[in-house]
């Protein structure tokens, strides 16, 4: 069954991953290496938010729907046309059998106009409503609480159409709702008013989107490994999942900022189910015994690439670099004792990623994380890291600036960990060591995201010229 899928018109990446991932943990039945079935209407460019997507049922719709981050809502399309003598014999020529039991004496109804790329007066929305009495509408209106929504839905007439390629042309749409989304989650979660927060906190809505691609749902346990102030983990509790996370930095998750704002008190703030542990760990050295495995259904992390925070292993410069043998902490200083790091680069710390979730994620588990972009002049293709467990599901991008972008990976576990993979593993990550570009291989791409895009711009026998090293804003992208 086609639906109408009516998305928000931002980050337009996201919107289809998303909604396959739902459709999935809904129940909808989907091949490997393959897709939902969807198709766009007449003469619409693929950016444009007005998508038909086939579906088994209107429960699967309705459930999407309300849980999506991206979607706006679910439609039961009666008609469509490029004007309104079009929609008027589209809608009549929709089945009688589909209409009728929505249009009965015994029933409530509202109809909404709403438009994209153009605004309507009260009195226009009402003259269209009044241009649909063709319809046998036989209930009565009810604006507050009615049992069935009715959408007009309108594009605008110019060529700009919101920012759209000209190609597109005016359409206008007539369909029941089957699902819309929960408009309050967004501002409940939103970072401003979070208790806990720290600069690399990810946004509420990213966040969802994440435990969305992860399919985080009720019995479920999602784990990150760079937990943080644990905004990711925070989305995936609010879905129903149990959660567990780890961090480095000892003082983020025992101490934040005292009893009564630390990585427990976000969760305490929702009313959220709390953590099942949260581990001062790193990643590099996972204390995991080496008969657990396979206990995470889901891992979701945004890691350490260097651009707000860098990766951080133990060990400390003089321990890694073997001029000191490493040290047992006495007893009587364990309890307020800091471990030494060093610098963790961005290869070493995905390639830690990729192993632990090939051994601790359960068969058909998810790993979803971040991962920076640095274009080049020459539009080099970005090589991603790659796993001979997992299968990748997802490539989200987000455009941050002109030269720089995060892509979100959503991979799934289809093979069984063994030693003969973690070999396989192991060649995989040189061949992408070696190949890919040198910014990365360093694990710090700060200097590349924030340098001056003109270094012309800089003159050293300026009067003003005191510091040769380039000026960088004190705002991360």
């Amino acid at each position: 069954m086609w639906f109408l899928c009516v998305f928000y018109h931002r980050l337009l990446d996201f919107r289809k991953p998303e909604v396959e991932a739902l459709a999935e943990l809904f129940g909808e039945e989907i091949a490997d290496n393959e897709s939902l079935q969807w198709r766009l209407p007449e003469h619409h460019h693929n950016d444009t938010p007005f998508h038909f997507v086939q579906l088994s049922s209107e429960e699967i719709a309705q459930n999407i729907a309300k849980r999506s981050i991206l979607v706006k809502g679910m439609y039961e399309l009666w008609g469509e046309g490029t004007c309104y003598e079009e929609l008027k014999d589209s809608i009549q020529s929709y089945p009688d059998s589909r209409k009728l039991p929505f249009l009965s004496s015994g029933s409530t109804f509202r109809i909404s106009v709403e438009t994209f790329g153009k605004a309507l007066t009260f009195d226009e929305q009402k003259d269209r409503i009044n241009s649909l009495t063709y319809i046998p509408f036989e209930g009565r209106v009810n604006l507050k609480n009615p049992d069935h929504n009715f959408f007009l839905m309108e594009m605008d007439e110019s060529e700009e159409n919101n920012g759209l390629p000209p190609i597109v042309q005016r359409r206008i749409f007539f369909g029941r709702e089957v699902g819309f989304a929960d408009r309050k989650l967004l501002p409940t979660f939103q970072l401003k008013s979070r208790t806990y927060l720290g600069p690399t906190a990810m946004d509420a809505e990213m966040a969802f989107l994440m435990a969305n691609q992860a399919k985080a749902t009720s019995g479920k346990l999602v784990y990150d490994p760079f937990v943080g102030t644990g905004s990711i983990l925070v989305s995936a509790a609010r879905f129903g999942a149990m959660t567990m996370g780890a961090d480095i930095d000892i003082r983020v998750v025992r101490d934040g900022r005292g009893p009564d704002c630390n990585v427990w008190s976000n969760f305490k703030q929702y009313g959220l189910p709390m953590p099942v542990a949260l581990l001062r760990m790193d990643n590099n050295l996972p204390p995991w015994r080496s008969g657990l495995k396979e206990i995470f259904d889901a891992i979701i992390c945004d890691p350490p690439y260097g651009v707000r925070a860098g990766g951080r292993k133990s060990g400390g410069r003089k321990i890694l670099r073997g001029t000191v043998d490493p040290y047992t902490v006495p007893d009587d200083k364990r309890t307020d004792h800091i471990p030494s790091t060093g610098a963790y680069s961005l290869v070493e710390c995905v390639h830690d990623l990729l192993h632990l979730a090939a051994r601790m994620l359960v068969m058909k588990g998810r790993l979803v994380f971040f991962f920076p972009v640095l274009r080049d002049e020459n539009g080099s293709e970005v090589k991603f890291p790659e796993h001979p467990c997992f299968r990748l599901v997802a490539v989200s991008e987000q455009i941050l600036s002109s030269r720089y972008s995060r892509v979100l990976l959503t991979m799934v576990k289809v093979e069984p960990y063994s030693e003969e993979v973690e070999e396989a593993a192991r060649l995989m990550h040189l061949e992408f060591r070696e190949n890919h570009l040198k910014w990365l291989e360093d694990g710090n791409i700060h200097s590349s995201v924030f340098k001056p895009s003109d270094s012309s711009q800089i003159h050293a026998d300026s009067k003003t010229f005191k510091d040769p090293k380039p000026k960088y804003r004190g705002k991360y992208v």
